[in-house]
């Protein structure tokens, strides 16, 4: 297997709605989409699969030295070895792969956040890097690109918060601010013995409403100049929305279960948003 048959696997297997955005590409810059996001998966699985946290650090530390050697042409690692050529071919930075791998530790020492201000930071290492990464393969013109791209992966990332409430709290995880829970009368042990109440659900819905206002704000932020390279973007942007107007209707739901769309529209929503002007 070739390291970009590995990678291509990877995100197939993953069953990811960033599967979808990857579709319509051209070849070179598909296969560089999806050597990030089988970086990026590899990385989020040290920390979710690893049950011992010293165990977890150190295999982070080890991707730590491989991204090194991405860049200094020597990778071991399949996902490695994809990743070489497109961090030159694409001009990308190391800085930002080593940003990343900080978030993921971050959840080695961090299970709680007092404030969105903490939040934020945890966000923009695990997503709005990953955004800033993906526009530099997608292509831009105008460096307002950039803030559209940060705003972009945080409203990703707080879609997945949302979705994964009850989910990460069975990992003794709560993402959702701590002073907002406060003042909603949600304690987190509602949260982790998966209570459903009123207050859980208005709690949700102020998530749900500062979700939304990052994707107005990143769609307000890319220019029209570039809105054709940042197709891909734009399709994730569709497919997490229509994911958040589902949850909207329950937010109690995700205590227990985990909304998703069906293929099917996802490949939809993919195909209808690169369709449009």
């Amino acid at each position: 297997m070739t390291p970009d048959q590995y990678c291509r696997e990877r995100a197939a297997k993953s069953g990811s709605s960033f599967y979808y955005s990857f579709l319509f590409l051209p070849p070179v810059k598909r296969r560089a989409i999806t050597a990030l996001y089988a970086f990026c998966r590899e990385v989020d699985d040290v920390v979710d699969e690893c049950r011992d946290a010293s165990v977890a650090r150190a295999k982070l530390a080890w991707w730590r030295s491989e991204i090194e050697a991405v860049f200094a042409g020597n990778p071991e690692h399949p996902v490695g070895k994809a990743l070489q050529g497109v961090v030159s071919g694409f001009n990308l930075p190391i800085e930002l792969f080593r940003e990343i791998i900080d978030g993921m530790e971050m959840d080695l020492d961090q299970s709680r956040y007092p404030d969105f201000k903490s939040l934020q930071l945890y966000c923009y290492r695990v997503a709005g890097v990953v955004g800033l990464l993906s526009v530099e393969i997608f292509g831009f013109e105008d460096r307002k690109t950039l803030d559209y791209a940060h705003e972009l992966g945080i409203a990703l990332q707080l879609t997945n918060i949302i979705r994964d409430v009850g989910e990460d709290a069975r990992r003794n995880r709560i993402y959702l601010p701590m002073d907002e829970m406060d003042r909603y009368g949600v304690m987190p042990s509602d949260i982790m013995n998966s209570r459903d109440s009123d207050r859980f659900r208005e709690l949700m819905a102020f998530q749900i409403v500062r979700a939304k206002r990052h994707y107005a704000n990143a769609l307000d932020a890319l220019p029209a100049s570039d809105r054709q390279n940042q197709k891909p973007g734009l399709i994730m942007a569709a497919i997490y929305s229509a994911l958040l107007d589902e949850i909207e209707k329950d937010p109690g739901c995700v205590l227990t279960g985990r909304t998703s769309l069906t293929p099917i529209r996802k490949v939809w929503i993919a195909w209808k948003t690169w369709g449009r002007r």
